[in-house]
């Protein structure tokens, strides 16, 4: 995904379901200068769902090991 982030950093955004930022990123990376910032961006996103789903799984592993 980290790959799709850089090459495409619209699709990365769509891809994690958040269409508004996708549009955002997409008219930022219309322009050459802009692609450097959109891919930033839609890293930084990636990473922070990934991060997000890990701690998720990390808390239900936690509730199901005290019952």
């Amino acid at each position: 995904m980290i790959a799709v982030a850089i090459l495409l950093p619209w699709l990365a955004l769509f891809l994690r379901g958040r269409p508004f930022q996708g549009i955002l990123c997409l008219l930022l990376q219309i322009t050459v200068l802009g692609w450097i910032p959109a891919a930033i961006w839609a890293v930084i996103v990636v990473n922070g769902d990934n991060q997000e789903r890990r701690h998720r799984e990390m808390m239900q592993a936690v509730r199901e090991g005290r019952s």
